[in-house]
C-alpha cells in the first residue's frame, strides 16, 4: 500500500485559525492512490451555519457532499475549516451551496460530485438546494444521500 504525499499540506496536524471567510479559507487536496475504481467519497456536515445576508440571523442546514475522486482528494481538515468559515458569511442559500461546490469542483476536477444542501426554514419556507456535475458514472455506487425533507413537527 502506498503511502499518500502529505508533504505540501499547511494545515493537517498545525494549529489554523478559523478562516474570517470562505474567500480566505484554503481548501487543499492530497493525490489519490485509487483513481479509476469508481470509489465514492461522503462528506456530512449536520450542523453547518451562515448568515442571512439580510437581517444577519443564522441560518442552518445539513450539507452532504458526494463524489467520485478523479486525481485528488480533499483534505479534510481544510473542508471542515471551509465550511466552518461560512458561520460569519452572509449569502442566501443557494449562493452558499454554489460557492462550495464550485470551489471544490476547481480545485478537485472529480469524475463526479453532487451536493446537497437540506436548509433548516426561515421565514416559514425550507430551501433545499442540490446541484451536480452531470450524470453519475455508470456502474457507481452512490446511495441515497438519508436526509429526509423538511416535514415540520410530527
Amino acid at each position: 500500500m502506498a503511502k499518500t504525499d502529505v508533504s505540501g499540506l499547511s494545515q493537517l496536524g498545525a494549529h489554523t485559525a478559523l478562516p474570517a471567510s470562505p474567500s480566505e479559507a484554503v481548501l487543499e487536496r492530497v493525490p489519490f492512490g485509487s483513481k479509476g475504481q469508481g470509489a465514492a467519497v461522503r462528506f456530512t456536515a449536520p450542523e453547518f451555519t451562515s448568515l442571512c445576508p439580510m437581517t444577519g440571523q443564522p441560518d442552518f442546514a445539513h450539507i452532504v457532499i458526494d463524489y467520485i475522486p478523479g486525481d485528488w482528494l480533499v483534505e479534510s481538515k481544510s473542508l471542515k475549516l471551509f465550511l466552518h468559515s461560512f458561520r460569519n458569511h452572509g449569502a442566501f442559500h443557494e449562493d452558499c451551496t454554489m460557492e462550495i461546490a464550485n470551489r471544490l469542483v476547481e480545485l478537485l476536477s472529480p469524475e463526479w460530485l453532487r451536493i446537497g444542501a437540506y436548509w433548516y426554514p426561515r421565514g416559514g419556507i425550507p430551501i433545499d438546494v442540490f446541484w451536480q456535475t452531470g450524470p453519475a458514472p455508470e456502474g457507481a455506487w452512490i446511495p441515497d444521500q438519508g436526509v429526509p425533507t423538511y416535514r415540520g413537527r410530527g
